[in-house]
């Protein structure tokens, strides 16, 4: 369906549930899911507010897409004030939670104050409780999933929930549904936990309408099926392969981040790269990988399913981990093997189980690891202090720091910080490897210069999906153009930021643009949703939404210095491979980008460019 045209609105302090209007002027300026949740975040809280007290607020946003037959319509947001960065917060989800929302009636839900005792939020279409989670407190995401889908009876309730780790404030605490489908990056679970929301529940069966023209969407979503089928990288590449296809690929042009950013290349690459999870093991002759997996509505099917080797020291005791689970996607895989030196891939296959388990983002989780490691390796942390020896390559030190910080225990604490404080704790900041306190994915920005400006001006901290230039700058879509310089890639990044800000905000995945540009997109939203819904409206709403975020940001108290990265990427050289010699440009790079987006030399939009853009 288009929207519902209703919003949820719940005071965890009051305990009250109440339907309103959804602003149908924002939603006609901002579309849907990210864009238009941000809207409404922005304008209800005060840009300086503690990002885990009662004043901050949380949204879970569809878009007008989600819940359609259009490929991937099953995407929602979750929107808040970020406790790992201090900034806005977006984080993205797939799976089945996003369409049910949209079934049930409901383009969003906002969540306000805090409840006196653990709760969660039961939707079963305009039937809204708050009800009692204290017998959920403490439990896993899985066990938290498996037990409310019993107290409802109901198989096909979805539920959207964190883990152990946002309950005890894990900074990077992520909230997860399906069981391995994640809102990931941010921190947003450590917001739900520090209102006591464990869960929201939703079961809808209102089924989709409000399209405004049925036969033509139809029509153009089947044409843009047959794209997405027909091209090497939808239709082959992410099915067969997953997100997992990049590892060679990116090891072998010298841009894969190994021990903490030290190096370029990681020698251990092959054993843990999507290849690594098609062949049979020695121990049984089976491969981890079991099956490729889609989210609602996707004809993609990138997701992993993977079953663990059951004779392997992390699980041979015990046996809740040999069952088919979520499988490693790249950005996994990177951060737990090459960030930190290590190539046991079924070691990384446990630590992304409890990941998945107890709800923390494994990009943020691997990062830190690796700056644990070098600190370690540089005698600043000891044995005694980490509770194991922990040099990079320990597959040991990974899969007991997992356990640790998913049981909130011992140097898990410290570790739930994120890199950013750990760092400087220990007195080194310069080695996280973060921006504005986010940790960065699995691109080096030595070897691809435009991805350390995307990390650099990345509105949410270090993120790859909020400009993934590595589509043009590796794999040549939808131009080809040379990773290894920063000539013309303010302008490329500025696009990249743009149109996905517009993807973001539809209802449908970022993935779907390896084959589709944003003209593919402008029909299915043209037939969905009333109104004008021309390329010159969407281009400007992707600047309008990314220009919103970053006065958020300014008014939190950003400045041009947080649009920068760590001393390692601008002053230590790219040791081997093609990138040999190189350091990020990102310097000369900034002041261009400023320029284009019509901003001031310190990163403020103008008063033309607000003004331009409505805002």
């Amino acid at each position: 369906m288009a929207w519902t045209r209703k919003i949820l609105r719940v005071n965890l302090t009051d305990r009250t549930c109440k339907s309103e209007p959804l602003n149908m002027q924002w939603a006609q300026d901002y579309l849907g899911q990210r864009g238009l949740a941000t809207k409404y975040l922005v304008s209800e809280i005060d840009p300086k507010v503690d990002p885990l007290s009662p004043d901050n607020k949380i949204i879970w946003a569809t878009g007008p897409l989600t819940g359609t037959m259009a490929s991937t319509g099953g995407r929602y947001s979750v929107v808040t004030k970020g406790p790992l960065t201090g900034a806005i917060a977006c984080s993205n989800s797939g799976g089945y939670f996003g369409a049910e929302l949209k079934f049930a009636g409901w383009d969003m839900v906002i969540i306000e104050g805090r409840a006196s005792s653990p709760v969660y939020l039961s939707i079963e279409n305009d039937k809204v409780e708050i009800r009692d989670a204290s017998h959920l407190w403490g439990k896993t995401v899985w066990e938290t999933e498996e037990a409310i889908k019993a107290a409802h009876q109901d198989p096909q309730v979805r539920v959207s929930c964190i883990g152990r780790t946002g309950e005890a404030g894990v900074l990077y605490a992520a909230i997860v549904n399906d069981l391995h489908r994640a809102a990931g990056r941010s921190g947003v679970g450590a917001v739900a936990g520090s209102k006591n929301l464990k869960a929201l529940v939703v079961r809808g069966t209102l089924g989709v309408g409000n399209l405004a023209n049925p036969k033509e969407f139809m029509k153009v979503t089947f044409e843009k099926k047959k794209i997405l089928k027909e091209n090497a990288v939808t239709g082959q590449g992410l099915p067969t392969y997953g997100t997992q296809v990049l590892m060679n690929v990116i090891n072998e042009i010298g841009a894969m981040p190994t021990r903490n950013h030290k190096d370029v290349q990681f020698e251990g690459a092959r054993k843990i790269s999507a290849e690594a999870m098609h062949e049979p093991r020695e121990s049984d002759g089976k491969a981890q990988l079991v099956n490729n997996q889609g989210c609602f509505g996707c004809t993609i099917a990138c997701g992993r399913i993977s079953k663990i080797d059951q004779t392997h020291y992390t699980v041979v005791n015990s046996p809740k981990y040999w069952g088919a689970s979520g499988g490693l996607e790249y950005e996994a895989a990177w951060s737990l093997g090459c960030a930190n030196g290590v190539d046991d891939i079924e070691a990384l296959q446990y630590a992304n189980m409890l990941c998945n388990e107890d709800g923390f983002d494994p990009i943020s989780f691997g990062a830190t690891i690796g700056a644990v490691m070098e600190l370690y390796e540089m005698g600043v942390l000891t044995k005694e202090e980490i509770g194991i020896e922990a040099p990079f390559g320990s597959a040991r030190a990974l899969t007991f720091l997992a356990e640790q910080t998913a049981r909130g225990e011992g140097f898990g604490k410290i570790v739930g910080l994120g890199s950013k404080r750990l760092c400087e704790k220990y007195g080194h900041p310069e080695l996280s490897m973060s921006v504005k306190g986010q940790e960065f994915p699995a691109y080096d920005a030595r070897g691809v210069q435009g991805m350390g400006l995307t990390y650099a001006t990345s509105n949410r901290g270090a993120c790859h999906l909020r400009s993934y230039t590595i589509s043009s700058e590796v794999l040549g879509i939808p131009v080809k153009t040379d990773p290894h310089t920063t000539e013309g890639k303010p302008a490329l990044v500025k696009a990249f930021q743009d149109a996905t800000a517009v993807v973001d905000s539809s209802g449908l995945c970022v993935f779907t643009t390896f084959a589709w540009a944003l003209s593919d997109i402008q029909p299915q939203l043209q037939a969905a949703c009333e109104g004008d819904w021309s390329m010159e409206k969407l281009d400007l709403m992707g600047e309008r939404i990314w220009n919103m975020e970053r006065q958020f940001n300014n008014a939190a108290g950003f400045t041009r210095k947080d649009d920068d990265l760590p001393p390692r990427l601008k002053n230590e050289a790219a040791k081997v491979g093609p990138a040999k010699g190189l350091v990020s440009g990102i310097d000369k790079m900034i002041p261009e980008y400023y320029e284009l987006r019509g901003w001031d030399t310190e990163g403020r939009p103008t008063a033309e460019t607000v003004a331009r853009l409505g805002l």
